[in-house]
């Protein structure tokens, strides 16, 4: 959904790019730089609770995640390294974005508790914590849908929630919360996301059927 805003973004972020590319900064370093820094900030936010400030900056090291692709076209185009770098450190810092949020709402559930106050269970956070699960899965698998599909020969973009609107989707619960709304909200995000993570999966699974079955070939023995 957010796909077509890159290109707008990536000429406003250029300055920067060129920036770092004066002070000698690589390509792979802004790549290493931002992930490390979403994981760390992710879980410090899982931790502290503090949802509002850590969304911020998740939302600010997310909306430079491109940064790494302007700093390599302006230092000879990148590498094939490069681009099998940032896409496997993204599922580290996708993973980290989620597990933060796990991480809060295990520690918000161990307070209910331990509050004695509330007959049953934290329903809400338990609701979140599975879906936040069920979305980790789903995001592995829709990546890696699209690189079995690509290693095939074919291509698998499409499907309503792209990474970028995934991370949008948590950052805007989170911060929400954050803000004073109830846990409910946050979790209910959660839900939505783990939704969206299926009907994704299974929009690039049924595109590549639909590609595959137009020139269908043997399976390849070294792909597992």
């Amino acid at each position: 959904m957010f796909e077509h805003l890159r290109r707008p973004w990536k000429r406003i972020i250029a300055p920067i790019a060129r920036g770092l590319v004066r002070l000698g900064v690589s390509a792979n370093g802004v790549t290493i730089s931002g992930a490390v820094g979403t994981t760390l900030v992710a879980i410090a936010t899982g931790f502290t609770g503090w949802l509002l400030p850590g969304a911020i900056v998740l939302a600010i090291l997310v909306a430079f995640d491109s940064l790494d692709g302007s700093v390599a076209a302006l230092t000879g185009g990148g590498t094939q390294f490069g681009g099998f770098l940032d896409s496997t450190l993204d599922r580290i810092a996708d993973w980290a974005v989620l597990t933060g949020v796990i991480i809060y709402l295990r520690r918000h559930e161990l307070a209910w508790v331990a509050d004695g106050s509330h007959q049953g269970p934290d329903i809400w956070a338990q609701v979140g914590m599975a879906a936040a699960l069920f979305a980790i899965m789903t995001s592995f698998v829709t990546s890696y849908a699209r690189a079995r599909a690509e290693a095939e020969g074919f291509e698998a973009k499409n499907g309503i929630a792209t990474r970028s609107d995934r991370l949008v989707i948590i950052l805007a619960g989170m911060a929400l919360t954050g803000a004073g709304l109830p846990l409910a909200v946050l979790s209910c995000f959660l839900v939505l996301l783990a939704l969206l993570g299926i009907v994704t999966v299974w929009q690039r699974i049924s595109h590549v059927a639909k590609d595959m079955s137009r020139n269908p070939q043997p399976a390849n023995p070294n792909h597992e």
